[in-house]
């Protein structure tokens, strides 16, 4: 008879649930969280439930915030003629950690895949397009992943926009700093000829 504790086990599926955790990492996070003193385990769990009943999405940008409008949307100091589109929020977080970016956002929340289920409905595209009625933004940058339901969005989404007259461009893809050339695929090296630049 295989060892089993039905309550220990239940955590551990929940834990495997997350995306990109496997069953030895969601038993780390499990023998950890059954490590913490009752204080503590009040702690986080207060922090999920916080988390999960104050954030939401900015209701301009669909970014996720506590607040109405998230700090990016709010700032006087963006650019307000361009609009970045990404797949998550954490795509935000990349934009911002390099300090480069000065425009605004706007959140897909996922990739157009019929694979998955998950169609042009699903997203916030008609978010996306509602914002540019005005007239106000000059240029939308894709930033979607460079996988096939990445550049599916892109396509689909700067079809979209075309009719508003908006410039509509697409991030540059190529080699990662300290990568080998003979390791790079076709795809990433005809990106990369396709957005050099003069040095």
């Amino acid at each position: 008879m295989a060892y089993s504790i039905p309550v220990l086990d239940s955590l551990i599926d929940e834990f495997r649930k997350m995306p990109s955790v496997g069953q030895k990492s969601a038993e780390r996070m499990a023998f950890y969280v059954l490590g913490l003193t009752d204080g503590e385990a009040k702690i986080l769990s207060n922090a999920i439930l916080e988390a999960h009943d104050r954030i939401h999405r900015c209701k301009i940008c669909c970014n996720l915030t506590g607040d109405e409008v998230c700090a990016v949307c709010q700032s006087a100091e963006r650019d307000r003629s361009t609009v970045c589109v990404v797949e998550s929020p954490r795509d935000v977080l990349a934009f911002e950690r390099t300090h480069e970016y000065h425009g605004l956002y706007h959140v897909l929340h996922g990739a157009i895949s019929p694979m998955n289920g998950v169609g042009p409905d699903d997203l916030t595209v008609k978010e996306l397009l509602a914002r540019l009625q005005d007239g106000a933004v000059e240029e939308v940058i894709m930033a979607t992943n460079p996988t096939v339901e990445g550049e599916a969005t892109a396509m689909y989404v700067s079809r979209l926009l075309k009719p508003l007259g908006v410039r509509v461009t697409r991030l540059a893809y190529g080699v990662p700093v300290g990568a080998d050339l003979e390791y790079a695929d076709e795809v990433t090296l005809t990106r990369a000829l396709a957005g050099r630049s003069l040095l």
